[in-house]
């Protein structure tokens, strides 16, 4: 586990200023997300002038504006607007997702597929594209992958669980094997897949919302809903937990339930957001860590603050995944991390570097 070693003095001193960055920092991301929806929806291989995605919108809306012609009305929503709202949800799903497991962990370095959920759902919906299962039609790969993202992290937990207790290194260590057992099956799958196959595994193990539709949007929107509009109410709980277990118990509050509720929350957040966009790294590791080191370890920013901030970069992300090489679309999972890994290994140094190391 990381923990602050050095100068106590410098990090009191800093933490009110910390906290007084977090309204600030709110309503910059909440700015930024306002324009980089609306570039969005407007650029792309048929361009839409920003005024007239609004004036759409506001017509729609029944608030005046105008609607565009025929093509250009069928592009914005029916292609644009459909991947923009569900890159937002799936980003603001594992930015949240990511604040709650460093949360429960104690440990800024973790993230949801800590315990398998990524890994999981990827054998699901592998399993599903290699044995060619369509029971739900179109839809048999998501419900695969989230009934499988969902199972594997009930495994983990009660694998983890002895004596009617769970211990967060106990947990780690399970997730690892877990992950690691999903990624001989992901293999096995690959191994005896056809190459129509092969390419469908390649392409949703990279992440990619070129499949955005309004039915995908509304079947990931009560999960996202549910989850974010849970997650801020164990704020304060989470605040406690981060003194320690002991201190935490004494403070009233129930740890083991704690973990598990939140467990639960994080699967769901994660298992919807992977079913349909697949896999997409360093969003949820990345985002808490950022608005941390930004506005303080306060979970009553952190929680909402690291849903909007995740909402921010897969949207950016998506963005530059489908303009970058246009008319070719980057895979959207390569992206983040091919950008997400040298900065936060660079974030990772200069945090070292002030604090004078890592106990």
């Amino acid at each position: 586990m990381l923990t602050k070693a050095a100068t106590p003095a410098a990090s009191a001193a800093g933490a009110p200023r910390r906290r007084r960055a977090a309204l600030p920092l709110a309503v910059g991301l909440l700015t930024a997300l306002t324009l980089l929806c609306l570039l969005s929806a407007g650029i792309g291989a048929y361009d839409i002038p920003l005024g007239d995605v609004v004036s759409s919108v506001q017509h729609r809306m029944g608030v005046g504006g105008a609607p565009l012609d025929r093509v250009g009305e069928s592009v914005l929503w029916n292609v644009r607007l459909p991947r923009v709202v569900l890159a937002l949800l799936v980003g603001a799903s594992l930015g949240c997702a990511g604040a709650l497991m460093q949360g429960v962990f104690g440990n800024p370095l973790a993230e949801p597929g800590v315990i398998g959920i990524s890994s999981g759902a990827a054998v699901g919906a592998v399993a599903s594209i290699a044995l060619g299962l369509n029971f739900f039609g179109n839809w048999t790969v998501t419900v695969c992958a989230f009934v499988a993202g969902l199972a594997t992290v009930l495994l983990v937990y009660v694998m983890s669980r002895e004596g009617g207790r769970t211990e967060v290194v106990t947990l780690i260590l399970t997730g690892i094997a877990v992950n690691a057992f999903a990624g001989a099956l992901i293999g096995l799958c690959v191994f005896f897949a056809d190459n129509a196959q092969l390419s469908q595994i390649t392409f949703w193990q990279l992440g990619s919302l070129a499949g955005a539709t309004w039915p995908k949007v509304l079947a990931v929107l009560p999960c996202a809903l549910l989850g974010l509009a849970v997650a801020p109410f164990f704020s304060r709980r989470l605040d406690l937990l981060a003194l320690g277990e002991r201190p935490a118990r004494h403070l009233g509050v129930d740890v083991e339930r704690l973990r598990l509720v939140l467990v639960l929350v994080v699967a769901l957040l994660t298992a919807a957001a992977v079913a349909v966009a697949g896999i997409i790294t360093f969003v949820g590791l990345l985002v808490p860590h950022l608005l941390r080191m930004a506005a303080g370890p306060g979970h009553r920013f952190l929680v909402p603050g690291s849903a909007l901030g995740g909402a921010v970069v897969l949207v950016a992300a998506d963005l530059a995944a489908r303009t970058v090489a246009a008319p070719a679309e980057l895979p959207l999972g390569v992206l983040t991390a091919l950008f997400g890994s040298p900065f936060f290994f660079w974030l990772l140094r200069r945090t070292r570097r002030r604090q004078g190391g890592w106990a």
